[in-house]
């Protein structure tokens, strides 16, 4: 059975995760060497399929260390069906640098409940988030994430000038390299991308199918996570309430893209795996767990050759 398989976390189950997000992804990539072998472009791609290797063992390390899901190959798993479901996200390296970036600042976010190296910790947090502005403007609302940290694990007023600080370090370093490179400011029409609200797209079956059951595994998970926060730790309930937030946020950050054709929903999928990964690590319902995980497994390649 595929639960009792990911039900462990191995070196053999994160494997079989990767191959499958590597086999997806040179899919959607191939076709655009079919014209003709670029090595510059094919390093490029390479590069960014590592980067998105890198977001799952990242996303892993995170759960695992702070205890956010049990010792499963649940959420790597779940995050790359979600990724792999949209051929349009595996071909936007834009959002999957920024995603990456992301997820490195909420690594330093969530250890900030240890209450250690707090002031270095929101530099980086919000250093990171910084930097992924520069390739995916609105993953700016993630700068909300570290002020709602702050609020939760280090309210001392010093903590709340110190995302300026590290937002205006980005901005020198920024201007700097393109006055070095470019010999030209780096002014605010550069960096700001207006938002699209046009979801007609999204009717398309490829993007209409594995939306609609994500969205229907969300549901269904969402309370058993709520349950999960109410029956938490006084220490560990903020930590799970932050994820809550990390998932409004991400939502609100996809709402805003000025793309709308599946690639800004990576920033959804990693709590939505946080979340849903504590649904299938619940021992109940095992029939039904593995009806679902059937199903999510065998919808990226409904989506890829049959839609």
């Amino acid at each position: 059975m595929l639960t009792s398989f990911f039900n462990k976390s191995k070196p053999i189950n994160l494997s079989v995760v990767i191959v499958l997000l590597c086999i997806f992804y040179i899919g959607a990539n191939f076709s655009a060497w079919i014209n003709g072998f670029n090595w510059l472009e094919f390093f490029e791609k390479l590069g960014v399929l590592l980067l998105l290797v890198l977001s799952l063992l990242v996303l892993n390390f995170i759960a695992k260390k702070n205890e956010l899901t049990k010792r499963s190959a649940y959420k790597t798993l779940l995050f790359a069906i979600f990724c792999i479901s949209f051929g349009s996200l595996l071909k936007n390296e834009s959002v999957i640098i920024s995603n990456l970036c992301v997820l490195f600042a909420m690594r330093r976010i969530i250890s900030l409940r240890s209450h250690k190296f707090v002031e270095k910790k929101i530099f980086d947090a919000t250093f990171w988030i910084s930097i992924a502005t520069l390739y995916h403007f609105w993953s700016a609302l993630f700068f909300l994430i570290v002020f709602f940290a702050i609020l939760n694990f280090a309210a001392n007023f010093k903590n709340w000038l110190i995302p300026f600080v590290a937002f205006l370090a980005v901005v020198s370093l920024t201007i700097c390299f393109h006055l070095i490179a470019y010999d030209e400011f780096y002014t605010f029409s550069n960096w700001f991308q207006a938002s699209n609200f046009d979801f007609t797209r999204y009717g398309d079956l490829k993007l209409l199918i594995p939306l609609s059951i994500i969205l229907g595994l969300l549901i269904w998970t969402l309370f058993q996570y709520f349950s999960s926060i109410q029956k938490a730790s006084i220490t560990r309930r903020p930590v799970l309430t932050l994820i809550i937030f990390s998932l409004l946020v991400a939502a609100a950050v996809s709402l805003f893209s000025p793309t709308k054709n599946g690639s800004e929903l990576i920033f959804f999928f990693v709590p939505l795996s946080i979340i849903s990964s504590n649904y299938f690590d619940n021992k109940k319902d095992k029939i039904l767990k593995e009806i679902i995980l059937i199903t999510l497994i065998i919808m990226p390649f409904v989506v890829a050759f049959f839609v």
